[in-house]
């Protein structure tokens, strides 16, 4: 056979290929999403204005690379071989581990400790603590706590990647809610004195088991009885989400089982909210006493049937603006470890605290904050701003009406707080060179 026949068997091959693809999406319809993603969006000839688009085009071809008749077999097929040829991952937020455990690429600058908080940790801590207060203050509990990265608990399936962070940003974030007094809880040490793995080989979450023994420690922590992790348990199959992005096609099947708790939960769910376990809010009626207020991640989805089931009533959300000024006589931050960037990114809801503060003259100028009553509760309003550059971490201010309320923190220099709304602020006041300082901000 001459270099001729192979040439054209080469462009058969190439146009039957190109063909079944576009075909494909014509007569069985576009491909739909995998796992989490966000596909692009069908191509629109006019923009908003009603101009011709100018980016058609390549809309277009975004959209025609993410619903490609077959995509999420072929994206699976080229995954699988990468994971079992070369032991390397095909998908950009997945870990391929040992005996083919995953892990969630996100968490490896933590694990490695390449990336930290830094300051922002003691923000972090400060705004835990006015959270507290403010909770203690209202004849309400408080509690923190944060689901351990699966890489901190189980590292001995993770691929070598040189050296590992000898001190973790949520080890540090305790000790300073140690020296603050804020009620927390380690779940990290719970886990780690279990011989038992309790989260999936497949997923970034902890299984059922994992999670009823997280249940029963927060539960002690509110002063609760509760024994959820001596089960009965048991086993079912379970699809990972680390999983479904390495391969989002529905042909390849997870093998893994988990524990699949098999007690007597005896809860209710609102049913204007529904029982999906990743609703933004979940409301639930339970045979246990008092109320829980609780915030919480995709870590909630199987951690709140056995919490429902320990109280009268309960709320469970996933929004990240805390709104403490929601009922709950209980109230829990549940977060995962690699997000604690979330304490310094929202304010939340409530009162901000005045603080006695001896207000020195100004001594420079500050940014003109932006305001907002939309959402606030009554009589207040929100205000965010900048501080002045090289405001040291911790407590600082916002002068309104003569009077100084501690604000939350934010990252890169950011403040927040909700202040009486007849009282609009005229200064803020930091801790830079190492004393508090005044700076007046302009109407």
């Amino acid at each position: 056979m001459g270099k001729k026949f192979f040439n054209w068997l080469f462009l058969l091959g190439f146009f039957t290929m190109t063909l079944t693809l576009s075909l494909g999406m014509l007569l069985v319809g576009p491909s739909t999403a995998g796992a989490n993603e966000i596909l692009a969006q069908p191509p629109k000839v006019l923009d908003r204005d009603g101009a011709f688009n100018q980016e058609v085009l390549s809309d277009g071809a975004a959209y025609l690379a993410d619903h490609f008749y077959l995509r999420k077999e072929l994206i699976s097929l080229n995954d699988w071989l990468s994971a079992n040829i070369f032991g390397v991952s095909g998908a950009e937020d997945v870990i391929v581990g040992r005996e083919g455990r995953l892990y969630y690429a996100p968490t490896l600058e933590g694990y490695t400790g390449t990336a930290s908080l830094g300051p922002e940790l003691e923000n972090a801590a400060e705004n835990l603590a006015l959270m507290a207060q403010y909770c203690s203050e209202n004849g309400r509990q408080f509690l923190f706590c944060a689901a351990p990265n699966k890489n901190s608990l189980y590292p001995a399936w993770m691929p070598n990647y040189g050296a590992v962070a000898q001190e973790r940003d949520i080890d540090r974030l305790f000790a300073l809610l140690e020296e603050k007094q804020v009620p927390y809880l380690d779940l990290y040490a719970l886990f780690d004195g279990e011989r038992e793995v309790l989260y999936y080989a497949h997923d970034s979450h902890w299984n059922p088991k994992g999670a009823a023994l997280a249940a029963d420690a927060v539960n002690a922590a509110f002063g609760l009885e509760s024994d959820y992790y001596a089960g009965p348990f048991d086993t079912g199959a379970h699809r990972g989400d680390l999983f479904d992005m390495l391969y989002p096609s529905q042909a390849f099947t997870d093998p893994e089982t988990g524990p699949v708790y098999a007690g007597a939960l005896t809860f209710t769910y609102d049913p204007a909210f529904g029982d999906k376990p990743d609703s933004i809010t979940i409301l639930t009626q339970g045979p246990g006493t008092g109320s829980l207020l609780a915030y919480r991640d995709s870590f909630g989805n199987d951690l709140h049937p056995f919490l429902a089931n320990s109280f009268a009533s309960a709320r469970f959300s996933r929004s990240v603006s805390y709104d403490l000024t929601l009922p709950g006589e209980k109230v829990l931050i549940e977060l995962v470890e690699r997000n604690l960037r979330y304490l310094v990114t929202n304010v939340p809801k409530m009162p901000a605290p005045v603080r006695e503060l001896t207000i020195p003259q100004a001594s420079g100028q500050a940014e003109t904050p932006a305001y907002n009553a939309n959402g606030a509760p009554e009589g207040l309003t929100l205000v965010r701003g900048v501080l002045p550059e090289g405001a040291a971490p911790g407590a600082a201010y916002l002068i309104c009406g003569g009077k100084a309320y501690q604000v939350f923190r934010l990252e890169n220099g950011g403040y927040g707080a909700y202040v009486p709304a007849e009282e609009p602020a005229t200064a803020v006041a930091c801790t830079l060179g190492g004393q508090i300082q005044v700076f007046s901000i302009s109407e």
